[in-house]
C-alpha cells in the first residue's frame, strides 16, 4: 500500500462495562482498531480454580482475582510489563478460564508481540466460541501478521453475528476484512464490501483512505486517487491521506503530486516516511537541492535515521556529490548489509570518485544478493573498465544480457567495452542492436559513427553521425567529426555546413577551423580558407598561452603555500602575462598581495577575477 508498513494496532479496553481507553488516535500509516472487552467479572475466575497439589481452592481463587485486578490496574496506567506479569500469573493459576487468556493476549499484542498473542487469543476463543471480542482480536492479529486466509473465516463469523444483531461491522474491522480479502486476491468481494462500507459511512475519511489503498493494490489509480482525494476533503488535516494521494498522483505522473506531499509534510513535519517521499518526489522533479536541504534539516532532528541518511546520499549522487554520499551509503550498508539497493548505489558512488577497486567487492555482493540486479551488473562492468579489466567487464555484461537480452543499454555498454579493446568486429553488432532496440537514444549511433570513421567506412559513419545529431544537435564534437567525414568523402558543402555548426558550438577549438580551411580550399575559396587558418592559429596560441598560465599559476600556488610570497607574486604575474583573463591567476595574486599587506591591489585583482567570471567566453571555456 502507499502508506508502507502500518503502525502497531491501537487497542481499546473495557472491563466491568466501562471503557478504559477511548478514541482512535490518528497515525500516518494505516491503522487498525483492536478491541478487547472484558464483560466477565473477576469473580468468574474463582469458578475455574481447582485444587492444585492440595492447595485451598478459595485461596487460589482469591490470588487469581487479586492478580487479575492488579493486571487491569497496571494496564490502566499503561504499565504493560507489570500487566503482562500479572495476567501470566492469572493464566497459570486458572488455565481453563477465558478472561486470563484474553487479557494476556491483549497485553502481548499491545506490546507488539502479536505472534505470542495469537495462541492466547485462540485459547480464549476455544474456551468461549461466542466471545466476539476474542474472535475480533484474533482476526485482526492474523491480518497483522499477514495471514489473511486465517483471518477471513473469523471476519465472516463476526459479520454474520453483526447482521443477526441488526448492524454491520465497525469501520476499522471492516477495513481489516477488506484488506484480508484483497491480500488473497478476492478483489470482487473486497470491492463489494468497500462499496457497502462507503455507502453506510460516506463521511468516514479513514475508510476512504483505507479503500484507496485497496484500489491501489489493484492498480486502479483513478479510483485510488478518488478515494484519497475524498479523504482529504472530509478531513483536510489528514496527513496520511495527503501522503497517499501524493504517491498515487506521482505514480500517475501527475504534477500535483508534489503539492500533496508538501501538504502532508506541513501537517506532519517530523514523520520520516513523509519526509522521504517528499524528498524522492523533489528529486524526480529535478529539485535535488531542495531535497538535500529538506533531508539535512530532518537529519538534524533525527540523526540516527538510516533511511533519511540513505535518501540524502541518493540526492548527493544526483547532484554530482558522490564523495559526500559515500559515508552515508557506508552507514546504510553497515546497518542493513543485505540491502542490495544500498550496495548498488555505494558501488556506483565509489566508481564515480574513481575508487573502482573498492567498488568491485561491493557490487559483487550486491549481485550475489540479487542476481537479477542489472544496475549492479552494469556498475560492476564500469568498475572493471575503470581498472582496465576489459575482459571481466565483457563477461559481466554478457551475463547480464542473458537475464535481459533486449536491454539496449546492456548492448550499448558491451559494444563500448569491445570498442575499448579495438575489437570493431564485435563492437559493431552490439551497438547496432542497441540502436535497433531503442532508436530514440543518440549514444549508440554516435558510437557507431565514430567507430566507422576510425575504420574508414565513411558512408556508414556519415549515416550514423547524422542520425545521432538529429536526436541530439548539441554535440560540437559530433558535428566536427561529421564535417571531417564529409570532407574525406568529397562532400564539401555538407562538410562546410557541419563544421560551421561545430565552430558555433565549440568557439574555442582550433581543429574545426583548420578542417573548414581545408574544405574551403578544396572549393577554391582561398580567401576564406586563409581567414579560417588565421583564426585557428590564434586559438592555438591562446590555448598554448592558457597552458603556460596554468603551469605558472600552479607554481605560484605552491610557492605561496610554502611561504615564499615574493616568488609566488612573480609566478602569478607571469601567468597573467601569458593569459590576462586567467581568473585563477588573478585570485592567486590577490592572496599573495594580501599576505604582503597590499590590500588595495589585492582587492583590485579580486574584482578583475569577479568581472572575468561573468564574461560569456569565460563560461564557455569553463
Amino acid at each position: 500500500m502507499f502508506g508502507g508498513q502500518r503502525e502497531p494496532p491501537q487497542w481499546t479496553l473495557r472491563y466491568n462495562c466501562s471503557r478504559v481507553l477511548t478514541g482512535r488516535p490518528l497515525h500516518l500509516s494505516k491503522t487498525k482498531s483492536w478491541s478487547c472487552w472484558i464483560a466477565t467479572s473477576v469473580l468468574l475466575l474463582a469458578f475455574s480454580v481447582t485444587a492444585l497439589h492440595g492447595q485451598d481452592p478459595a485461596a487460589s481463587a482469591r490470588q487469581a482475582g487479586e492478580d487479575y485486578r492488579a493486571g487491569v490496574a497496571a494496564f490502566s496506567r499503561n504499565d504493560l510489563p507489570a500487566a503482562l506479569k500479572d495476567f501470566q500469573q492469572v493464566v497459570h493459576a486458572t488455565p481453563e478460564a477465558e478472561p486470563g487468556h484474553l487479557m494476556l493476549g491483549f497485553v502481548l499484542a499491545r506490546l507488539g508481540r502479536v505472534n505470542e498473542a495469537i495462541p492466547e487469543l485462540e485459547k480464549a476463543l476455544a474456551l468461549n466460541p461466542n466471545d466476539t471480542d476474542a474472535r475480533t482480536n484474533l482476526a485482526l492479529a492474523y491480518e497483522q501478521i499477514h495471514a489473511p486466509a486465517k483471518a477471513i473465516p473469523h471476519f465472516v463469523s463476526l459479520e454474520a453475528t453483526a447482521r443477526a444483531q441488526g448492524h454491520g461491522l465497525p469501520g476499522a474491522i471492516l477495513a481489516a476484512y477488506v484488506r484480508s480479502l484483497a491480500a488473497t486476491g478476492r478483489w470482487s468481494d473486497a470491492n463489494a464490501k468497500m462499496s457497502t462500507a462507503i455507502a453506510d459511512n460516506p463521511q468516514n475519511a479513514e475508510l476512504h483512505d483505507e479503500f484507496g489503498s485497496v484500489y491501489e493494490q489493484q492498480h486502479d489509480l483513478p479510483k485510488a486517487e478518488e478515494q484519497f482525494a475524498e479523504a482529504t476533503r472530509l478531513k483536510p488535516n489528514f496527513a496520511a491521506a495527503h501522503l497517499h494521494l501524493g504517491l498515487a498522483l506521482r505514480a500517475a505522473r501527475n504534477a500535483n503530486a508534489l503539492s500533496e506531499l508538501v501538504k502532508a509534510h506541513e501537517l506532519a513535519p517530523q514523520n520520516e516516511q513523509i519526509t522521504m517521499e517528499l524528498a524522492k518526489t523533489l528529486t524526480l522533479a529535478g529539485k535535488d537541492d531542495q531535497a538535500i536541504s529538506l533531508l539535512q534539516h530532518s537529519l538534524e532532528l533525527a540523526p540516527r535515521s538510516n533511511a533519511l541518511a540513505y535518501q540524502l546520499a541518493i540526492a548527493y549522487q544526483n547532484t554530482g556529490r558522490a564523495k559526500d554520499a559515500i559515508p552515508l551509503l557506508r552507514k546504510a550498508a553497515a546497518a542493513d548489509p543485505r540491502n542490495y539497493e544500498v550496495l548498488t548505489n555505494l558501488g556506483l558512488a565509489l566508481c564515480q570518485v574513481q575508487q573502482a577497486k573498492d567498488a568491485v567487492p561491493v557490487l559483487q555482493k550486491a549481485i550475489a544478493l540479487a542476481p537479477k540486479n542489472l544496475s549492479a551488473r552494469q556498475n560492476l562492468a564500469a568498475a572493471y573498465v575503470g581498472l582496465g579489466q576489459h575482459d571481466d567487464a565483457i563477461a559481466t555484461l554478457r551475463a547480464a544480457l542473458k537475464l535481459a537480452p533486449n536491454d539496449p543499454r546492456l548492448h550499448y555498454n558491451l559494444g563500448v567495452a569491445f570498442k575499448m579493446q579495438d575489437d570493431a568486429a564485435q563492437a559493431i553488432p552490439e551497438l547496432q542492436a542497441a540502436e535497433k532496440l531503442d532508436p530514440s537514444q543518440p549514444e549508440a549511433p554516435y558510437a557507431l559513427g565514430m567507430l566507422y570513421s576510425q575504420t574508414g567506412h565513411m558512408e556508414q559513419a556519415a549515416r550514423e553521425l547524422s542520425a545521432s545529431l538529429k536526436l541530439r544537435p548539441q554535440n560540437g564534437e559530433g558535428w566536427s567529426t561529421l564535417g571531417t567525414v564529409y570532407n574525406t568523402m568529397g562532400k564539401y558543402p555538407e562538410a562546410a555546413s557541419a563544421l560551421r555548426e561545430a565552430i558555433k558550438q565549440l568557439p574555442g577549438q582550433a581543429d574545426p577551423h583548420l578542417t573548414l580551411a581545408t574544405v574551403l580550399a578544396s572549393q577554391d575559396n582561398q580567401t576564406e580558407a586563409a581567414s579560417e587558418r588565421k583564426i585557428a592559429a590564434s586559438l592555438m596560441r591562446a590555448h598554448m598561452n592558457l597552458q603556460r598560465a596554468e603551469v605558472a599559476t600552479n607554481a605560484g600556488q605552491s610557492l605561496l603555500k610554502g611561504g615564499n610570497v615574493p616568488e609566488a607574486i612573480v609566478q602569478f604575474k607571469d601567468a597573467l602575462s601569458y593569459d590576462p583573463n586567467y581568473v585563477e591567476a588573478h585570485l592567486g595574486l590577490a592572496k599573495a598581495l594580501e599576505r604582503q599587506g597590499n590590500l588595495m591591489d589585492a582587492a583590485t585583482e579580486r574584482q578583475k577575477a569577479s568581472d572575468l567570471k561573468k564574461l560569456p567566453e569565460r563560461k564557455a571555456r569553463q
